[in-house]
């Protein structure tokens, strides 16, 4: 044991499957701000692009589809495949898929280019994803919940930082610049890299690997199993087809509703974001403590009296609003995904690799599919459409009780 522990340094002080490891939780959410700080700088940097390559709406949003769907198409299968045989060092391989991405969106002189370069961005995406998840629930000692939220809220603050950034570094100095942000991809790599040595030599991993068999667990019914991966399903749409109307259209609104300026938008995004990534932290220990469902259930339907009213607020309540609701909503996905992990365990993989693939879909078409309703109507419109989605919360309660807790990857 001597020699493993030199291999990974300090990131690996310990290995025991019913430990709690706070250094590799810490190194994936970190590595998972990383990569969403990248994927969020291209709806960040949506206003820059349209003026730039004088796109309409339903370009702007085919941009979003092409980086959501390359996310979201590949997770599954890469989910169920890592299920049976992982492989630790297909965290790093993701992230210099990431990096590729980002270079080419730098340098990207037409539509085509750019279309490529998101695409990119999500194949590094699909690839990340369901294994750092996988790698969260090994360090989490049990607290599935806490484990996931510590991710999660990585992931969220990297979301958050993105419009932030963009505006203090791409909008004064062009699309050049986001070249710079290669140098935060390279250090995810280098971590990735510590945490794969970590994974490698995992008791857990090791365990699975030994296990070639397809057979799918769950701990309740398949019927009931069925009809409750169908309703969270539903809530992934409801909630992240009501994200898109935020992430990639928010500043639109804003600059189109208040006439704010791009810079002041972003600014007013990130806040929102910022909200999300609070939210995000809350759910997972919550869900620990109470149960799963109450999160899921107060998390989609408890939003939906804010959604209404936020297309007839003031500049201040809209700004108040937004809080709410990214605090409210962002709860969800945490307990959304760790309520499925438990009830199919030993598929950790494909349950992680489907609902973080569904959210990405859902998030690109709702973006085209908002996109060119806003270009036929207007933004404004589009919010008072969306307003109505978290009604579809109502679905949660028809989910089964919360399934047994186990400890199984």
């Amino acid at each position: 044991m001597a020699s493993t522990s030199t291999l990974t340094g300090n990131v690996a002080p310990a290995l025991q499957p019913d430990r709690t490891v706070f250094s590799i939780l810490a190194a994936i959410s970190i590595c998972h701000l990383l990569n969403d700080t990248v994927q969020s700088l291209i709806p960040a940097i949506y206003p820059i692009l349209k003026s730039s390559f004088h796109l309409d709406f339903t370009q702007v949003g085919l941009i979003t589809l092409a980086f959501q769907l390359t996310a979201s198409l590949l997770q599954p299968f890469i989910g169920l495949y890592t299920d049976r045989k992982p492989h630790p060092f297909s965290l790093p391989v993701g992230m210099l898929i990431t990096l590729c991405g980002l270079l080419t969106l730098s340098v990207a002189f037409n539509y085509p280019m750019l279309i490529f370069a998101a695409s990119l961005v999500g194949l590094g995406s699909s690839v990340f994803h369901p294994e750092s998840a996988r790698v969260a629930r090994m360090a989490s000692g049990g607290k599935h919940g806490l484990a996931q939220s510590l991710f999660q809220v990585g992931g969220n603050a990297g979301s958050a930082l993105g419009p932030l950034l963009a505006a203090y570094i791409v909008l004064p100095h062009g699309q050049g610049s986001i070249a710079w942000f290669s140098l935060t991809t390279a250090a995810g790599i280098v971590i990735l890299i510590r945490v794969g040595m970590w994974y490698r030599i995992h008791p857990l991993r090791i365990k699975s690997a030994a296990n070639t068999s397809y057979t799918f667990h769950t701990t309740v019914s398949r019927g009931k199993a069925v009809l409750a991966l169908a309703i969270l399903i539903a809530l992934i749409f409801s909630k992240y087809f009501y994200l898109a109307s935020i992430s990639s259209y928010y500043t639109f609104y804003l600059m189109s509703k208040f006439h704010l300026p791009i810079g002041a938008s972003q600014l007013y995004l990130f806040l929102f974001l910022g909200a999300a990534a609070v939210g995000t932290l809350i759910g997972g220990p919550v869900g620990d403590r109470i149960g799963r469902k109450p999160v899921i259930w107060a998390s989609i339907l408890g939003v939906l009296p804010f959604t209404l009213v936020l297309p007839y607020a003031n500049l201040f309540w809209t700004a108040v609003l937004t809080v709410i609701i990214g605090v409210t909503i962002a709860s969800a996905f945490t307990a959304i995904l760790v309520y499925a992990q438990e009830l199919m365990p030993g598929n950790v993989g494909l349950i992680s690799g489907i609902f973080f693939g569904f959210a990405f879909g859902m998030g690109g078409i709702g973006a085209a599919v908002l996109g060119k309703v806003a270009d036929m109507t207007s933004i404004t419109f589009v919010y008072h459409v969306c307003s109505f989605l978290p009604a579809i919360g109502l679905l949660a309660a028809f989910l089964p009780k919360s399934p047994a807790r186990v400890n199984v990857i």
